[in-house]
């Protein structure tokens, strides 16, 4: 018997990823939310999800301005990112209650950065036992929430300033 699991938002990004034209952040920071999955919006920076999360609730901080060298940011934008990094680490730990965190920034191609010429900071919550056999016999990663539903619980729980 063939077992299949059903990722409905998949299709969706899959057909327009063909028409997307520019940076997928610089369309995000000028979007509206629900449709971006914008999660929270700052005056140098802003919270989105991971069309393709490697958990449930993975978060990006990127600043407004496309920026390609993370040496190119400004103090302003380096603090507002860490800030919302922090700020995302709370609204994550009052919606889901992950036990832990991966926070970084991919750097270069050669570091697994999948957009390489935009800036940005990832906030990945972890769960014990949130590696399964999925992603290793499957190559595939369960995420139990459609991703419009984890960005409004989250822009729902962000922490005020």
């Amino acid at each position: 018997m063939t077992k299949q699991l059903w990722a409905p938002w998949r299709l969706e990004y899959i057909q327009q990823a063909d028409e997307l034209e520019g940076c997928v952040f610089c369309l995000a920071a000028a979007g509206a939310d629900e449709e971006t999955l914008v999660v929270h919006r700052g005056e140098h920076a802003f919270v989105l999800l991971n069309r393709f999360p490697y958990s449930a609730g993975h978060l990006m901080v990127a600043p407004y301005r496309h920026l390609a060298e993370f040496a190119a940011l400004s103090d302003e934008e380096a603090l507002e990112c860490h800030r919302l990094a922090e700020q995302g680490m709370a609204a994550l730990a009052e919606t889901y209650a992950p036990q832990g965190y991966n926070v970084g920034w991919n750097l270069g191609r050669i570091a697994g950065a999948g957009i390489v010429d935009h800036v940005h900071l990832h906030v990945v919550p972890r769960w014990a036992g949130d590696t399964n056999f999925m992603p290793v016999l499957a190559d595939v990663k369960v995420v139990p929430e459609h991703l419009s539903e984890t960005r409004a619980r989250l822009a729902a729980a962000w922490p005020a300033a």
